[in-house]
């Protein structure tokens, strides 16, 4: 099954983050999005011809993660939108995170 295809599941913490390695793995199927340094954050940044298409992208990222109930850190203004995931009860990276980037990645 493809991520986008996936449903986030509840992570309620007591479970290890992805290693860096298995991050990595997962990193092919999210195209144009990036590890930090250590492997325990996942960001990508869009880019857009003005300030109301980055905002309404913001709010379609929202929108799409309230669904999912696995929300993004969300940075945007003129001409870009910056999306970054991780799964804060955990302090790193959860299949969620990459299931949310590619979900992320069909809205645009």
């Amino acid at each position: 099954m493809k991520l986008k295809d996936k449903t986030c599941a509840p992570c309620r913490g007591g479970v290890p983050p992805l290693t860096k390695e298995a991050a990595q793995a997962l990193l092919a199927d999210v195209p144009a999005w990036e590890l930090n340094a250590d492997g325990t954050r996942l960001s990508r940044r869009f880019e857009f011809a003005d300030f109301a298409s980055a905002q309404a992208f913001a709010v379609k990222v929202g929108e799409c993660a309230d669904a999912e109930n696995h929300h993004p850190v969300l940075t945007y203004s003129w001409g870009y939108c910056e999306v970054v995931f991780y799964t804060h009860k955990i302090g790193g990276l959860h299949e969620n995170d990459f299931v949310m980037a590619a979900k992320v990645n069909a809205l645009g």
